[in-house]
């Protein structure tokens, strides 16, 4: 059967009698909400820093799950589509979601199961009531997976106890009739249908019992006092992941100098829920040599690059000025034209908790890819990150929160003229559902072909048996093989 976000739930906040919510917005010319209705039906300074976490662990917002308010910490995943939480006890989380005691949670009669890049789960699809406390004003129902096993999933030292799919209805499990829980949202108290994101934790510590850093979570439009400069728009490619396109990469000043669908293969997305920036094996291995080919770092053995090595100074000592910048080019809404998204070292050479009390330790935080490039927190910590699904594109601006001592930790610059590149760096990009399709049709060929030749060996054998005769009888036969 197909989930019914709506159910028999009233999904008005103050009752069956109360109105429907009405959003007033201010525009910026283009359809975005960009700041709230001084009546505080929808007030987005109360969503600022609604968010908890950093880079390593995740950026998680606190949810009211079911009857009465079960309070949960939910991760933002902008690579999945599934609205998941833990639904029975784990060794690495503090409570769960008890569906028995929810008095308005109901049971779909479908499992569902989710692999993740790293990490899976299973679990029992229902419906319940949601509530965000620092979010939209309105109680919600949704579709939610309770968790009742994992592996890898849950990891120790994490703070929250699900997860929330913010990607399109495509990617959602078991099938894409399970409706996401922004289009819920969206549906329900119609809001506009964009979200922004910014994510604080640029610089710190990746394994820091420090304070979180926090973040915030906009649903609904754009808080102004969140960023500063002008916001730069790209297209989002395919609704599915956000997909967008990559036109090149430059280390320092140096520009990789490759085929730009190198950087988009298989696809190029942006993940709030991958920890670094992943890129494609061969655009990886040209960064690294890129960045080593400055004398300051040759030093550095393999097992920083691969993530296997921890990279170690003495307290005090700063590592930044051995690294370049890293730019990424995107393709502007007009597209002959691209934008570029610049992250200083401070974002991509990660400090953890120190080994003993006299070293600073440091990651890299890139790692290779086998299934794509993924804008993950480590560039989008530099900025404030607008995903405006009703115009199906994506914007950066500069957060206001990616600052340290003063220095702010990225750049953002253009236009600039997109003309030395494919019209098409996307294109020719085969997804997987597509493969599998084009491998079974070549499969099907080859099947064909390979019949048709045994026929035609054993057809002259027949022949010489009915003395050359073929009856219509033995020619149907010999179609209906075919």
């Amino acid at each position: 059967p197909r989930l019914s976000p709506l159910s028999s739930f009233n999904v008005s906040a103050e009752g069956a009698s109360a109105p429907v919510r009405r959003v007033a917005l201010m525009s910026d010319g283009n359809g975005l909400s960009l700041a709230s209705d001084p009546t505080g039906t929808v007030n987005f300074l109360d969503m600022v820093q609604n968010l908890e976490g950093d880079s390593g662990r995740g950026y998680y917002i606190e949810m009211s799950i079911g009857t009465p308010g079960q309070k949960l910490n939910i991760l933002v995943d902008t690579g999945s589509s599934n609205f998941a939480v833990a639904a029975a006890q784990h060794p690495f989380i503090t409570h769960y979601f008890n569906t028995a005691l929810s008095s308005t949670y109901q049971l779909a009669g479908r499992t569902v199961a989710v692999r993740y890049t790293q990490g899976n789960w299973e679990g029992e699809l229902g419906i319940d009531r949601v509530l965000i406390p620092n979010g939209p004003n309105g109680t919600i129902v949704v579709n939610i997976a309770a968790i009742m096993s994992s592996d890898g999933f849950f990891l120790p030292g994490v703070n929250w106890q699900g997860i929330l799919g913010l990607a399109y209805p495509t990617l959602a499990r078991p099938d894409s009739s399970v409706e996401p829980f922004f289009n819920s949202v969206v549906q329900q108290l119609r809001i506009p249908n964009i979200f922004s994101l910014q994510m604080c934790g640029a610089g710190l510590s990746a394994s820091s019992t420090a304070d979180p850093a926090g973040g915030s979570l906009i649903m609904g439009g754009i808080e102004p006092t969140l960023y500063q400069g002008s916001v730069w728009y790209t297209p989002i490619v395919e609704e599915w992941y956000y997909q967008v396109e990559v036109l090149k990469l430059e280390v320092g000043d140096q520009n990789l100098d490759l085929d730009c669908r190198e950087y988009n293969m298989d696809k190029a997305i942006v993940d709030s829920g991958t920890t670094l920036l992943r890129l494609p094996v061969n655009v990886f291995n040209a960064v690294v040599e890129a960045i080593t080919r400055s004398s300051l770092i040759q030093e550095f053995s393999s097992g920083f690059w691969d993530g296997t090595k921890l990279a170690c100074w003495m307290k005090g000592e700063s590592p930044w000025r051995f690294f370049p910048k890293l730019s990424i080019y995107l393709r502007a809404t007009n597209s002959s034209q691209s934008f570029r998204i610049t992250i200083l070292p401070q974002l991509y050479i990660q400090p953890i908790t120190d080994v003993d009390g006299t070293l600073d330790c440091f990651r890299f935080g890139l790692s290779s890819s086998s299934n794509g490039l993924v804008i993950g927190a480590t560039v989008m910590e530099g900025f404030y990150v607008i995903f405006d699904r009703a115009q199906k594109r994506l914007g950066f601006a500069l957060s206001n929160c990616a600052v340290s001592g003063g220095v702010a930790l990225s750049e953002i610059a253009g236009p600039f003229s997109a003309a030395d590149v494919a019209a098409n760096c996307s294109g020719g990009i085969l997804k997987e559902p597509i493969m599998w399709v084009i491998s079974y049709t070549l499969m099907a060929i080859c099947a064909l072909v390979l019949i048709i030749l045994l026929l035609l060996l054993v057809l002259p054998c027949r022949r010489r048996n009915y003395s050359g005769e073929i009856t219509d009888e033995s020619s149907l036969v010999r179609h209906r093989i075919k």
